[in-house]
């Protein structure tokens, strides 16, 4: 029996041995392991200067070459849509900055005329493309433009101190459509940015002088020249002030005549092929023009006038001719 007892004591203090033996071969084992797993684990892990704050570590994708160039087309496409109606809008912003000058100016002349027991402002001018640049503060604008460096261009005192000045608050802006900046070449190497006055007046409209001395005028003679205000049969028809083309604005007084086909003095055709006109019943409007004559560019030299119309289209010349004047009785 003892022998017996101690033959299993010896077994299980081997077998002991046995387990922990085995235990510390395990243990180093481990031990041996963590730093090669460690290495790997550095290895494989991103660098902490690639992951952003607040992210998982992981890399964010670039666009793609193929991606980029279907954004920039798309942006392009979309430019050449909204870029033609921005310039409308633009235009038609600056039309209607030219239409409120004209009923400023057309809002002096009838005070003018309220002032002055009903007669007209003066309205000096010439013979066609002969003005002749009547120096004189009682018409309603004193000077007389040119592609020259004359002073008339530029001196703001030709226009308030002319007889209308005194009616617009003294203010040059009303003369001039703020897109009206066409310059000769020796004016803009002078430093120029524009010229003072883009409109002009309805040549049948008020006292023109020695042109009007008979009770007509000699460049319409079959026609009525107005001037009193409440000699004008028909006001909502007719006008008092036009944009000028600005090859064609000379002195303040727009003239062509009825008999003759062809354009003497041209409108402004720049807000989109139309010219802002002010009436005598004190409204103001926009006409579009539908001749290609009619359609100068703006530039020095640009109209080339006078435009013989013979054998041409002249819905145009006769709109403007009708909304000059009446015939004389």
């Amino acid at each position: 029996m003892d022998f017996c007892h101690n033959a299993r004591q010896d077994s299980n203090r081997m077998n002991l041995e046995t387990k922990r033996e085995r235990e510390a071969v395990v243990r180093n084992s481990l031990i041996d392991l963590a730093p090669a797993q460690s290495i790997r684990a550095l290895k494989t892990s991103p660098p902490l200067s690639s992951v952003p704050p607040h992210s998982s570590a992981h890399y964010h994708r670039a666009f793609t070459l193929i991606e980029l160039l279907i954004t920039i087309s798309v942006i392009s496409i979309l430019s050449s849509i909204l870029l033609p109606s921005l310039s409308k809008a633009r235009a038609r912003a600056a039309g209607a900055a030219s239409l409120n000058n004209t009923r400023q100016l057309l809002l002096a002349w009838n005070l003018y005329a309220d002032d002055h027991q009903g007669r007209l402002p003066y309205n000096l001018g010439g013979t066609g493309r002969n003005p002749m640049g009547i120096r004189s503060s009682l018409n309603w604008v004193n000077n007389v433009l040119s592609w020259e460096l004359d002073a008339d261009n530029t001196n703001s005192a030709a226009l308030i101190e002319a007889s209308l000045g005194g009616y617009v608050h003294r203010s040059t802006t009303v003369y001039r459509c703020p897109t009206d900046r066409t310059l000769s070449a020796i004016q803009r190497q002078a430093g120029w940015t524009s010229r003072n006055r883009s409109y002009a007046m309805n040549a049948m409209m008020g006292n023109a002088g020695e042109l009007s001395l008979s009770g007509q005028n000699q460049n319409n003679p079959a026609y009525v020249q107005f001037f009193t205000s409440d000699s004008i049969p028909r006001p909502v028809d007719l006008f008092v002030f036009i944009e000028e083309h600005s090859d064609s604005i000379n002195d303040g007084y727009f003239i062509n005549r009825a008999y003759s086909s062809e354009w003497l003095d041209l409108p402004a055709s720049d807000h989109d092929r139309s010219a802002p006109l002010s009436f005598a019943d004190g409204h103001a409007e926009m006409h579009r023009w539908q001749n290609s004559s009619t359609l100068r560019p703006s530039l020095p030299d640009g109209a080339d006038l006078p435009i013989s119309l013979r054998g041409e289209p002249q819905q145009d010349f006769e709109w403007i001719i009708s909304h000059m004047s009446n015939r004389s009785p």
